[in-house]
């Protein structure tokens, strides 16, 4: 019996098993390879995945040339448009089935994935009007009877390279955006959450997608480096679009410089979040609570070095203690009392206790949690006070839930403490003196600010760092530039 077919048989979003989807079909690895894809809250195997090749991935880039050559020039923006809503209508019809199995095999409590579907398919809904606005320009010309034109068209085959912490939106954000304006693409998902993308293909073809416009390969850690690779100095390939660590943007962005292809990177982020001394106290706490804790404190875009002004340290401290005690509950995703899953590895749950142990070595303050969970790799959300500048954690993008707290009393001095990173995603600051904030939100480097506000993150907004954190932007109005090139026509008449 086919293992892939038979271990999905309960899955009617994966009708093949696990397979890989190229050119409109489910494909085993050419090879016949699979790999494990497991719970990580129990270590229990949900479905043995089609470990691609190289090989693979040529013959979906083959078949994302072919589905380009149709989508561009045999749909219109206005049909293109339709088929991204109708889209956004599956998401939402299929919701309890995506979330679940999102839930699976990534952790995250089942009401946190469900939120996880609903904000990918916004960005659908979104670029569905956007594919009838990728307007071009008239350029006044300089001379009688010429007439200039800008237009835009679509850059062409997209590799789309996902990672584990948001597996649907993330895709669904960069893929939305690309198909939009008429590319095609592969998707290369991370091998610790591959069953989603796969679901998305799935959804996609349901939508309408024609065959070939949207391709997913899967393959395992040791064989997504030459996947990788490959895609990236492919000259059939014409822009990678990568969301993950910043070492790992980097590589990738060296290995495209063969092709000088276009390369939009989100990488990681070491958010400051601060609070000053004429913050709501609960408003802070709401915040901070909303962007640290979010899929377990596993976000770029997480409060990551969290300032607090001394005079109301000690009342934050004391809030945040007690709402997190309150409203964090460790558990498996699928219970509905969880609002807190397992980390995503065994990797990830060895760096928090390194950087934790490093941390109370040198001062700091344990204030609640501190230790691992009953179960998998759960770890428990923990608060820590007196961090000092010293100390890893001060300097770490965290990637776990751990709430690390420094006193500040000046606001020079912790607006330099902010911006003394070589990476700059997302900053946050809480307070009342607006001259104050909107000086703050100008001079911290960073590519978004959330004022009095901690989830930031919407279809409608821009989304993108400076720095070490990336290249361009994707979401809102700006995310087809990744996309898209720009044509001058020059007619004499």
């Amino acid at each position: 019996m086919n293992l892939l077919r038979a271990s999905s048989r309960r899955y009617s979003l994966l009708p093949q098993g696990a397979q890989a989807f190229v050119a409109g079909k489910w494909t085993p690895s050419e090879s016949g390879a699979v790999f494990d894809v497991v719970n990580p809250y129990d270590g229990k195997l949900i479905e043995k995945v089609a470990n691609c090749t190289v090989k693979d991935a040529e013959q979906a880039v083959h078949s994302a040339q072919a589905g380009l050559q149709l989508w561009t020039h045999s749909y219109t923006a206005k049909q293109r448009g339709a088929i991204l809503h109708k889209w956004f209508d599956i998401l939402g019809q299929r919701e309890t089935e995506l979330a679940t199995l999102l839930t699976r095999e990534q952790g995250k409590p089942l009401a946190e994935a469900r939120g996880e579907i609903q904000y990918s398919a916004a960005y659908f809904d979104w670029y569905a009007g956007e594919a009838r606005r990728t307007y071009g320009q008239v350029v006044p010309s300089a001379v009688p009877n010429r007439l200039h034109l800008h237009t835009r068209e679509p850059i062409g085959v997209v590799a789309l390279i996902s990672p584990w912490n948001f597996p649907t939106a993330m895709i669904a954000r960069k893929a939305a955006a690309a198909l939009a304006v008429g590319c095609s693409v592969v998707v290369k998902p991370s091998e610790d959450t591959p069953l989603s993308a796969l679901a998305l293909a799935q959804t996609a073809q349901e939508a309408g997608v024609p065959d070939g416009v949207f391709n997913v390969i899967t393959a395992d850690r040791e064989r997504t480096a030459a996947i990788s690779k490959f895609l990236c100095e492919s000259t059939d390939v014409s822009a990678i679009s990568f969301t993950g660590s910043t070492p790992v943007g980097k590589l990738l962005l060296a290995q495209s410089a063969s092709t000088v292809k276009r390369v939009c990177l989100e990488l990681g982020g070491n958010a400051p979040l601060i609070v000053f001394d004429d913050a709501d106290i609960d408003s802070a706490v709401n915040g901070t609570m909303a962007t640290k804790f979010r899929c377990s404190g596993q976000t770029c875009v997480s409060a990551n070095r969290i300032y607090v002004h001394k005079k109301v340290h000690d009342q934050y401290v004391e809030k945040l203690s007690t709402a997190m005690k309150d409203k964090l509950v460790l558990g498996n995703g699928m219970d509905a009392t969880t609002t807190q899953g397992p980390l995503i590895n065994q990797r990830a749950v060895d760096k928090c206790e390194i950087l934790l142990s490093d941390a109370l070595g040198k001062g700091s303050e344990l204030i609640v949690g501190g230790k691992r969970g009953d179960h998998g790799t759960s770890y428990h959300p923990t608060l820590i006070t007196n961090v000092q500048p010293n100390t890893q954690i001060a300097h770490t993008e965290i990637f776990g839930p751990i709430a690390a707290v420094q006193k500040f009393q000046d606001n020079e001095e912790v607006l330099n403490a902010a911006n003394d990173c070589r990476v700059g995603l997302a900053g946050y600051i809480f307070g009342k003196d607006t001259s104050r904030l909107q000086y703050f939100a100008r001079r911290l480097e960073v590519g978004m600010v959330g004022v009095n506000e901690g989830l930031i993150s919407c279809a409608e907004a821009a989304f993108g760092g400076v720095k070490e954190s990336g290249i361009g932007r994707e979401g809102g109005m700006q995310g087809i530039d990744e996309f898209t090139n720009w044509k001058y026509i020059c007619t004499q008449y």
